[in-house]
């Protein structure tokens, strides 16, 4: 019998699988990091919408709120123009983690509201309990211009790649 975590794994990865039906020339290797970095950001949520959040974990979570998908209040897009940060510790409702998104009820000056946030427009995530976190830095942010996208030959550097263990990232006992 499998576990429940495995199976929706599965499911997910074949959601994923599935999408990927186009012929590219070349592997993005920076690309599948990332996808592969951003599903351990869905998981971790996942684990909090389905159970709440165990022990003294809490996460940290910087989003571009210019990102084509992001829903927040107008007051707070006056505020927070390009990024934001969140907490998700002690005071929040409604944790709906969806495949490209979650959304969630927080207080802002004594005010409910929702936010929606995709996972592309994640740059940051922390568990500072678990002493865990990740950062995520593209160029392609802004949701309307097209001309701050990078083509392949304007993202192509000639330094040299950096191998880097995962035994850094995780936790000492």
């Amino acid at each position: 019998m499998s576990h429940p975590a495995t199976e929706r794994l599965f499911i997910y990865d074949k959601k994923e699988s599935m999408a990927m039906t186009k012929f590219v020339d070349e592997i993005d290797y920076d690309e599948l990091v990332n996808k592969s970095l951003r599903n351990v950001v869905y998981y971790a949520l996942k684990i909090v919408e389905e159970q709440g959040l165990p022990g003294e974990n809490h996460f940290y979570i910087t989003f571009r709120t210019d990102f084509a998908g992001t829903i927040i209040s107008k007051n707070l897009k006056i505020q927070y123009p390009e990024t934001m940060t969140i907490v998700l510790q002690n005071r929040f409702d409604n944790l709906v983690v969806k495949h490209n998104s979650f959304s969630v009820d927080l207080s802002f000056g004594g005010i409910l509201q929702t936010i929606t946030v995709p996972f592309d427009a994640i740059t940051y995530f922390a568990d500072p309990y678990a002493k865990f976190g990740l950062s995520f830095e593209r160029e392609e942010y802004i949701e309307d211009d097209a001309s701050q996208k990078l083509t392949p030959q304007e993202q192509v550097s000639n330094e040299k790649a950096e191998v880097i263990s995962i035994d850094n990232f995780r936790r000492k006992l």
